[in-house]
């Protein structure tokens, strides 16, 4: 039984929560757990809480684990840190996570884990061809699906569009910080999605984030030749795509 699950833990910047998954439905096996983010959040700090929750589980070494952070992601290596302690910039996270473990991790980057759960299991599901994931909070994030398989490392929040960075034109922080009607976030929403448009002509479009609870306050605004839907797994996400991917890894090793 212990080989169709796989824990995933999803590193966020006020809450570290984890989950065992079964890898043939998505769900969890048991109640998700949650500590808070340790402050100042250094790679040491955050890798003892990990191992705390994945400990909690009891499950045998052989259950693959994903971590989820929010970063990019290089070969296990995180290459700069936004939202955490700014040390784990150059970190072997992967490594790191392994020695406190005692058994194999797999590190990710968050939106690349929540792309690649709603491509398994949420609203990107069976898409044939590309598949755009973008989740719309502080940030943006993005992922890409190609056939079911993950392309990993993009960022496409940083695309320069009309001479800005996307994201700070276009994510939910920025609507909520200038007090944006829906119908004023959605006209930049627009630019930025016909902007990726161009650029991939991919077959659907994931818009997850937190935001995505009130989609239809808003994507139904946006004229897209695209089907643009909204993420099903919310935050679920980043613990249900990190595990996939540990299991993945795993089993491709």
């Amino acid at each position: 039984m212990s080989t169709d699950i796989a824990i995933g833990v999803d590193v966020g910047g006020s809450g570290i929560k984890a989950a065992p998954v079964d890898l043939g439905t998505g769900e969890f096996t048991a109640e998700r757990l949650r500590v808070a983010t340790p402050q100042p959040a250094t790679p040491d700090a955050v890798a003892d809480v990990v191992s705390r929750l994945v400990t909690s589980f009891d499950l045998p070494a052989e259950v693959p684990v994903g971590v989820a952070v929010p970063a990019p992601v290089k070969r296990g290596v995180v290459a700069f840190m936004a939202n955490l302690d700014p040390s784990w910039a150059g970190t072997d996270a992967r490594a790191l996570m392994a020695q406190v473990l005692g058994r194999q991790a797999t590190v990710v980057n968050d939106a690349d884990a929540a792309g690649y759960a709603e491509a398994l299991y949420g609203a990107a599901r069976e898409v044939q061809g590309l598949a755009i994931v973008t989740t719309l909070g502080t940030g943006i994030g993005s992922a890409l699906v190609m056939n079911g398989v993950l392309v990993p490392g993009t960022e496409l929040g940083h695309l320069e569009i009309d001479g800005y960075d996307a994201e700070k034109r276009a994510s939910s922080a920025v609507r909520e910080r200038k007090d944006m009607s829906w119908r004023k976030w959605a006209r930049r929403l627009q630019r930025y999605y016909s902007h990726l448009e161009m650029l991939f002509s991919p077959d659907v479009f994931v818009v997850g984030g937190g935001v995505s609870r009130k989609h239809e306050k808003f994507l139904p605004l946006l004229d897209l030749t695209t089907p643009i839907v909204p993420a099903s797994l919310l935050n679920r996400a980043g613990i249900v795509g990190a595990a996939a991917l540990a299991a993945s890894t795993r089993s491709s090793v």
